[in-house]
């Protein structure tokens, strides 16, 4: 499904993409860049946090082992973390050197463990064993960014946010939503740009196309659906078929990021750790 609209895209992109693209006031970006969120919507109507979990904690530990890894690494690595120390009351009490071991493939355990644990004691003593669902009290835990933050309200307690993560702070300089390179500085701008009931999806959105096709050294411009409004359409490969074999995940026809992904997922569940 996902791939057939790239493939009805990619001809119309490279004729519509190709002319130099010339300057524009504040309200066409503003309009361009609304366009392109429906444009997404349509080609990833199952975007999704591509991080497994069932609760707010695991998602607040799951998003804290994503730093500098992927999240297909991390759902290989949390179930077997998540058996061990089920509750922040469990993994309070963890002792480092066992949970470095267990979360060694995310690579920085050392780092992780403290921060997973340090999060843990200090939900465990300050907020009765419960993630918090306010944005000022999630920043005060051990390892716990704006960014993470987010991902947590938006998805485990339903509260809006925008996700500036490397892929969404590429694709929205290079779509010239801003010039901004400090994520807090993105998130205002995009913030602005769209109203709030749309930032968690806009997220998803954005960090799927990201990974799928509008990668970082060779982006699929030739199989993307936003090629027509995307003023760096020429960066990537603009050869449709050669695009299309840039594609990843259910994209491409490969496994996704998640073990256990949601029931209108497309594509295939990623393997377990030692299955490829």
């Amino acid at each position: 499904m996902a791939e057939s609209k790239v493939r009805k895209a990619a001809v119309p992109a490279v004729k519509a993409a190709a002319k130099p693209w010339k300057p524009e006031s504040r309200l066409a970006m503003v309009r361009r860049a609304r366009k392109i969120n429906r444009v997404l919507a349509e080609t990833y109507p199952y975007a999704h946090p591509e991080l497994d979990f069932e609760n707010p904690f695991e998602l607040l530990v799951a998003t804290v082992l994503s730093a500098q890894t992927t999240d297909l690494r991390v759902n290989q690595t949390t179930p077997a973390l998540f058996a061990k120390y089920p509750t922040p009351e469990d993994m309070a009490m963890a002792v480092p050197e066992e949970m470095e071991e267990i979360i060694r493939p995310t690579g920085f355990f050392r780092a992780k463990t403290k921060s997973l644990i340090g999060l843990s004691v200090a939900l465990r003593d300050r907020f009765g064993g419960e993630v918090p669902g306010r944005l000022a009290d999630l920043v005060t835990l051990p390892g716990v960014g704006r960014k993470t933050a987010n991902v947590v309200l938006g998805n485990a307690f339903g509260v809006p946010g925008i996700t500036v993560d490397t892929h969404f702070g590429r694709l929205v300089r290079r779509w010239k939503w801003t010039e901004q390179e400090e994520p807090e500085k993105v998130e205002e701008e995009i913030a602005a740009i769209f109203p709030k009931s749309e930032w968690t999806m806009l997220s998803h959105r954005v960090i799927f196309h990201g990974r799928r096709v509008c990668h970082s050294r060779r982006p699929a411009c030739g199989a993307c659906p936003v090629a027509p409004l995307c003023p760096s359409y020429g960066e990537g490969e603009t050869d449709p078929e050669k695009a299309r074999k840039l594609l990843k995940y259910e994209m491409g026809g490969q496994p996704g990021q998640r073990l256990k992904p949601p029931s209108d997922y497309p594509g295939r569940p990623a393997p377990t750790l030692g299955a490829g």
